[in-house]
């Protein structure tokens, strides 16, 4: 196998975390939506705890990225 085709094999490979990424994401908001449904009165108390799970999900998809941009470029 050559080397350029290997380098496009790794880049998707990494890019699967993303899909990972993206379902964590839809399943954090329908989980503060369905909260919210549940007991509209404890939005304050969620609303921190949603924007850090939020950006700790995204986080995943962000390394993913940049590992397959290093796969694709490195």
């Amino acid at each position: 196998m050559e080397a350029e085709a290997a380098k496009f094999i790794g880049a998707g490979l990494a890019a699967i975390g993303m899909i990972g990424a993206g379902i964590g994401v839809g399943n954090v908001w329908s989980s503060y939506i369905s909260a919210l449904a549940r007991n509209p009165a404890s939005k304050d108390e969620i609303g921190a705890n949603i924007w850090i799970g939020f950006a700790v999900t995204e986080a995943i998809a962000l390394f993913a990225l940049i590992i397959g941009l290093i796969a694709l470029f490195g």
